[in-house]
């Protein structure tokens, strides 16, 4: 299985990440994806990266600190994504729940990333939430500019921007949320997208799936959500990681196999 969004440099594992490591490789986790989310936190994530090789990462500023890198460019992004093991732009986008950033520093935030999508040929992993309407314009008014590869991470969004990003190409990932209880809205818009368009992440150290949901998640914990999607389409655990993993492989081309 491959983890496609873990939050590796987190504080959460500070004190026993080796250990965390360990458990998913145990639990058949092969490929992990670092995702950044601060520029000035790329050198961290780098670290762990280059202290294991079968981690890759991203480079990016989530919408939330938007507002500490409004000097951030198009080219510094280009640059770190140079390295080989820099395999996505982000996570980016907009997240208008909490509002740690402004709008307008958000948006400039976000159309610097797709810039460096399109530049580079590497995929932009998304990050939308309260945002469904403005995120699927922003990425259709730029694709007419040049196409680059989406993914829609985590995705909580609803009906009318999945059909908007599936029109795009777009993908899109599934966590945790998909074995939460009260998650009937998105397990109905998840179940309506094709299965070759879907891979799995944790998102760890957040959103731990059922049964351990309110702890701290781990990359040991995807199968879990490979159960969540499994039960949703009626299949196994080991068709669909079969299949998810393919897709994810395919988005992100620059992972070693």
């Amino acid at each position: 299985m491959f983890d496609t969004h873990v939050n590796l440099h987190a504080e959460a594992f500070e004190d026993d990440l080796e250990d965390v490591l360990a458990r998913a490789r145990e639990a058949g986790i092969k490929r992990f994806l670092a995702i950044c989310d601060r520029f000035d936190n790329y050198p961290k994530v780098r670290a762990i990266v280059e202290a294991n090789s079968d981690i890759w990462n991203t480079v990016g500023v989530h919408p939330h600190h938007a507002k500490d890198f409004q000097d951030l460019t198009v080219e510094e992004l280009v640059g770190a994504a140079g390295d080989p093991r820099t395999v996505a732009i982000g996570e980016t986008g907009l997240d208008f729940h909490y509002g740690y950033s402004a709008e307008a520093e958000q948006v400039a935030n976000f159309s610097r990333h797709i810039g460096a999508a399109r530049e580079t040929g590497l995929p932009l992993v998304v990050h939308t939430r309260e945002a469904d309407g403005l995120t699927a314009n922003i990425l259709e008014d730029e694709y007419k500019n040049g196409p680059f590869g989406i993914l829609l991470h985590c995705y909580t969004g609803g009906q009318e921007l999945a059909d908007r990003g599936l029109a795009l190409g777009a993908y899109f990932s599934v966590s945790g949320i998909l074995s939460f209880k009260n998650a009937k809205d998105v397990r109905a818009v998840i179940s309506k997208i094709p299965l070759d368009r879907v891979i799995l992440e944790t998102d760890c150290p957040y959103l731990a799936p059922m049964p351990y949901r309110g702890r701290r998640n781990e990359p040991a914990y995807l199968p879990y959500v490979a159960d969540a999607l499994a039960d949703l389409h009626g299949m196994t655990r080991e068709e669909v990681t079969s299949i998810c993993e393919y897709n994810a492989l395919t988005l992100f081309d620059k992972v070693n196999i």
